[in-house]
């Protein structure tokens, strides 16, 4: 193999191998991947603009059987600090998003032994019935595989039944490593990798708009980073024509602090800034047919979050009214509306609001400022 060959193949759109790419990591320069990523994002994204999001993360439950040696946030069944979020809770929520811009909840939970499909389906039409105009892009393949479960159906059904009841779009939660091999070291209660691609390719089928995502920089090897990635590619070159499939890939390093995974086994968030901005530009590389790749700001910071626009990132991601999950593991980072624009400006780019569709958005005529921390 060769880097200038491959470099050469990638600017034309080709797919590269697990292999091939596994070469790049190892063997391309940080600028050489940087310039063919930020090329091919011209290309994909000509209009030059950054998106950003404003929306919430409200949690349904905080309950959740899966025990991902990752995660801070979850409390077993009967645990004295369970819940699950109530209604008028749901209503402030909503109501102070709307007020801050917001146009759509990011809604989700955990493994809950006792909510099946009644309970979301049911959630969905009472949100909106009070809020017609508010998005829901909620769950994950997780948790669609988790109510599949319950109540005996296929995936296609469960999420037929969602997105009739309200559901707008389909969050790309839980994909970790989609390698068994780490699932089972780091989240053994959740679906398996294949079967998170399976409920995907559901979705795609019902022509739900998905997102895609990677957690990186903990037990997988590099290798399975790469097979991750081809999955991903695999699955939206499936979808049927005409569809949304994966409108974004967000990859993003382990989160360390506290959790079981560095407690117990010693394992450590040893991602440096030049890694992540290396792993943004294969992400573009490896990923022709996914048109928008987001730099995660939450977890690395605005620095490296700003390289990343020149590294075949184009999407900045959401200021994140509340975030719980990612955060309870030491994810720091905060942007307030403002914050994020005066970023993306400051890296050489124009902020463009959006959608999760990625529509553009006209920024709300009064935008209240403030991050929330909960």
């Amino acid at each position: 193999m060769n880097t200038a060959d491959l470099l050469q193949r990638a600017s034309r759109f080709e797919f590269l191998s697990v292999e091939e790419g596994v070469y790049l990591y190892h063997n391309a320069s940080t600028a050489d991947l940087m310039y063919v990523a930020n090329e091919l994002r011209k290309k994909q994204v000509p209009h030059g603009k950054v998106t950003w999001q404003i929306d919430r993360n409200v949690n349904t439950t905080n309950v959740c059987i899966a025990n991902c040696k990752f995660c801070n946030f979850f409390r077993r069944p009967g645990h004295e600090e369970s819940y699950i979020t109530d209604i008028e809770t749901y209503k402030r929520k909503i109501e102070e998003t709307f007020r801050y811009g917001g146009d759509q909840l990011l809604l989700q939970g955990g493994h809950h032994p006792d909510l099946g499909l009644q309970f979301y389906v049911d959630l969905f039409k009472q949100l909106k019935e009070l809020y017609p105009t508010l998005k829901l892009h909620s769950l994950g393949p997780p948790e669609i595989a988790h109510v599949a479960k319950l109540e005996n159906m296929s995936h296609i059904d469960v999420l037929a039944a969602m997105k009739e009841a309200g559901l707008d779009s389909l969050p790309g939660a839980g994909a970790e490593i989609l390698n068994d091999r780490v699932r089972r070291l780091i989240s053994k209660g959740k679906c398996g990798g294949q079967e998170w691609l399976d409920v995907m390719r559901a979705a795609h089928k019902l022509n739900l708009p998905t997102s895609a995502t990677m957690m990186f920089g903990h037990v997988e090897t590099i290798e399975e980073r790469f097979e991750h990635l081809v999955w991903i590619r695999q699955v939206q070159s499936e979808k049927p024509e005409g569809h949304h499939g994966f409108i974004a890939f967000i990859p993003w390093p382990f989160q360390d602090d506290g959790t079981l995974l560095r407690k117990v086994r010693g394992i450590t968030n040893n991602v440096t800034g030049d890694e992540y901005i290396r792993m943004i530009a294969l992400s573009r590389i490896m990923l022709p047919n996914i048109k928008n790749i987001q730099a995660s700001w939450l977890t690395v910071g605005k620095q490296v979050a700003q390289i990343c626009l020149n590294a075949g990132a184009n999407d900045f991601g959401s200021i994140m009214i509340e975030e719980n999950v990612v955060s309870a593991a030491g994810a720091p980072h905060r942007f307030t509306a403002k914050g994020i624009q005066d970023s993306i400006r400051a890296a050489g780019f124009e902020p463009q609001l959006r959608t999760q569709k990625y529509e553009w958005r006209d920024m709300p005529a009064q935008l209240e400022e403030q991050v929330i921390n909960y």
